[in-house]
């Protein structure tokens, strides 16, 4: 059965048709590379905000350090959405270590400053 995807790489947006182990309508070797991963285990870069105790400004912008698996973004967020950062803050900081034993951090992508 023919599987049809949009590569989400590049804004190029390149629509990818999967028949069996024909794979055309990428454009380049980035293309191919996420829908073979897109096929057997597809993962996603998360970015969401988390509120803040004691700063400046009452969220924080954040992110995986990494890329998630697609059927956990949602717990994750969940999990985010109960969490509380402490200011201060700096760009890098780890918010949550190893969310839900994925083996990716959620990240601070602002630094904040305690009032």
């Amino acid at each position: 059965m023919a599987k049809e995807f949009i590569c989400i790489v590049c804004p190029k947006g390149c629509h990818i048709n999967v028949d069996g182990d024909n794979i055309t309508g990428y454009s380049c070797p980035r293309g191919l590379n996420y829908v073979k991963q897109e096929m057997v285990d597809p993962r996603r870069t998360l970015t969401s905000t988390m509120i803040v105790e004691g700063g400046n400004i009452r969220v924080c912008p954040v992110k995986s350090s990494d890329t998630l698996p697609k059927d956990k973004v949602i717990d994750v967020v969940k999990l985010i959405d109960k969490t509380t950062a402490h200011a201060p803050i700096k760009v890098g900081d780890v918010l949550i270590k190893n969310v839900l034993s994925l083996g990716v951090d959620i990240i601070a992508t602002k630094d904040i400053d305690r009032i």
